[in-house]
């Protein structure tokens, strides 16, 4: 046995996951086009996400649904499976009763809560769609452009927010006349509105029935809204098919043991986002399980909230981003007791957003050993608003972070040649059938055979052996050539060089178009620098000038650039650490907090010139 094998023989076991057999049927065409789908059919899914909340009224009424902190203790209020029913149904007879036109949308522009939720499936349940709007739009923007956008786009004839006066502004800057606002907390000087509490204490009639029996799979349950990284937000019709298809899709992957713990979520995730709101959201009602609203961010001074919830919360399936991830396994690796409430009945760690840094995901498996002496297995999966979202997923035990793994029981992924790796394309039960009010995106969305064109690339681990899944390969409209003809995969380079310079790089745009040589415009991660120089109140301009911080970025990349040898693509030759934040206005950062490439590179054109100027100003790091 060599020393490689006995390594691996060494490392605690996985704690179980009763995953689904992968048994792909790989089609290889003449024009080397690959196609692959799962030969398990997509079990029966739900007729629509409002009957698994009757189901569970009926059979748990009394178990929690959803749990949020509020009031001045910041205690949890909780909300059980038959108070929502409840709740839910007094809300839809009110909708019912304002007599609006079949079809229009329900806005919600606040955040994560209970009444959204409540909200939500009583959109539904009226045949609204419901149409969570990004608060960024509402509560960042100065211009409100997006907002006043979507508006125009959707026409809603309901708009919903938490609490009248800190929205306010947004509001005054929308044509409301004919629309019903709803407040949950306070109202708004000067604009009409109705309580939710008022809404959802409607009597209920025979006629909340009567239009639940009318809800079919084309009905549209929701409108979601693209991040806004190619131009402004496109409206995705969710319809109810969409939506319970993907749900059940997810579930059959990953089923969960009869005698398992009941699903227990604690969660951030933005519900105007497809991953919140579809992806965790749907399935973990369909399960009957418990979601815990995390106020909480992973964001310097925003992630207290999450620490304090998970020592109160033990999560059956956690998710967050990497630096959510960095986060936690500092304040775990300092507190034991965390550490075991954390893991104790914990079956899988999911993460998104960017590729997991090798050395966080050894902390987190040290961690996780140390509470319960198994590992837990890292799941991710791979999709857009546009395709319910997720259409593949990492559904084995599986050492290797950035994969995206293989298709879903009921969809097919259809692998187009591009160079050196794939066009990625999706066509599924769990696919969009368009975009809202327009019908031309839609036509240019899919190809002559019915497939969804993501615009996301990706390459084989092993082109012999496709079952060992797919690995992310970017934006196919990202890539761009160096002066040498060499092209640039900016998705994953970026990815690779953030994990290259943990913890101190955030996020960055990947420059050198028409250029010899490739660099990085970055943003720090103020809170980590200022860790690492031991300053908790250390201003971006003394972060990026640091002489440790600019050591780190020098470190990290100087060893990624090692590893890429004779690979001038993959090389970082230069890098400036700004001190401006991404932009929303500016259309740098959408509102689910991904860099926009190109919008970034022509908003900071100037900095690009000075990343290149021959000598290297002063803030440019070369390596």
């Amino acid at each position: 046995m060599d020393g490689s094998a006995a390594a691996v023989l060494e490392k605690p076991a996985f704690r179980k996951v009763d995953w689904l057999t992968r048994d792909i049927d790989v089609e290889r065409r003449d024009d080397g086009v690959i196609v692959m789908r799962s030969r398990i059919p997509l079990q029966a899914y739900e007729p629509h996400i409002p009957a698994p909340l009757a189901k569970w009224a009926e059979q748990a009424p009394e178990r929690i649904w959803l749990a949020q902190r509020a009031g001045p203790e910041r205690q949890w209020r909780k909300m059980s499976y038959g108070e929502a029913k409840r709740i839910a149904d007094g809300l839809t007879q009110g909708l019912l009763n304002l007599g609006l036109e079949a079809g229009r949308p329900v806005a919600i522009l606040s955040g994560n809560s209970i009444e959204h939720a409540l909200l939500t499936l009583a959109a539904m349940q009226a045949r609204l769609p419901a149409a969570p709007v990004s608060p960024a739009y509402s509560l960042m923007s100065h211009d409100h452009l997006k907002l006043k956008y979507l508006f125009d786009l959707i026409r809603p004839a309901v708009i919903m927010v938490q609490d009248g006066p800190t929205f306010e502004k947004a509001l005054k800057t929308l044509p409301l006349e004919g629309v019903t606002v709803i407040h949950v907390a306070r109202p708004c000087d000067g604009i009409e509105s109705l309580s939710f509490a008022e809404l959802a204490a409607t009597p209920v009639s025979s006629e909340v029935e009567r239009s639940i029996a009318k809800i079919t799979p084309d009905t549209i349950g929701k409108l979601l809204f693209t991040s806004g990284s190619t131009g402004m937000p496109k409206a995705v019709i969710n319809t109810q098919r969409m939506m319970c298809a993907n749900a059940a899709m997810m579930m059959q992957v990953r089923p969960r043991s009869p005698d398992a713990p009941i699903a227990t979520v604690l969660d951030w995730m933005p519900w105007n986002h497809t991953m919140g709101g579809n992806a965790l959201f749907n399935p973990l009602l369909i399960d009957g399980g418990t979601l815990y609203i995390d106020d909480g961010r992973p964001m310097p001074g925003q992630f207290e909230e999450t620490i304090r919830n998970l020592r109160e919360v033990s999560p059956t399936y956690y998710a967050n981003v990497p630096v959510g991830y960095a986060a936690l396994a500092a304040a775990m690796e300092k507190d034991d007791a965390l550490c075991r409430s954390f893991f104790k009945d914990l079956g899988l760690m999911g993460y998104g957003g960017a590729r997991l840094p090798d050395d966080l995901y050894d902390r987190m498996q040290a961690l996780a050993v140390r509470a319960t002496g198994e590992r837990i297995v890292f799941y991710t999966g791979w999709g857009s608003t546009e395709t319910g979202p997720t259409s593949t997923g990492t559904y084995w035990d599986t050492e290797r972070v950035g994969l995206i793994g293989l298709p879903f029981p009921g969809v097919e992924l259809k692998m187009v040649p591009s160079g050196t790796k794939y066009e990625l394309r999706l066509r599924g039960a769990n696919v969009m059938p368009g975009y809202f009010g327009q019908p031309e995106l839609t036509e240019k969305a899919f190809d002559e055979e019915g497939f969804y064109c993501i615009g996301d690339a990706g390459v084989f681990v092993d082109p012999d052996d496709p079952v060992q899944g797919i690995i992310f390969a970017g934006r196919v409209v990202e890539d761009f050539k160096l002066t040498t003809g060499t092209f640039v995969h900016v998705g994953a380079l970026r990815t690779d060089a953030i994990a290259a310079a943990t913890p101190v790089i955030q996020d960055a745009l990947v420059t050198g178009q028409d250029r010899d040589e490739v660099g990085l415009l970055a943003w720090p991660n103020l809170h980590a620098c200022r860790q690492m120089i031991c300053d908790p109140n250390a201003t971006f301009e003394e972060v990026v000038k640091h002489p440790a911080v600019i050591a780190c970025v020098k470190r990290g990349l100087d060893a990624h650039n090692r590893e890429c040898e004779g690979a001038t693509s993959r090389r970082i030759a230069r890098v400036m650490l700004m001190v401006e934040p991404p932009s929303i206005d500016g259309h740098e950062l959408t509102d689910k907090g991904y860099i926009n490439q190109r919008a970034g590179l022509e908003r900071r054109a100037a900095l690009v010139e000075r990343l290149y100027a021959d000598p290297p100003a002063d803030e440019v790091i070369v390596l």
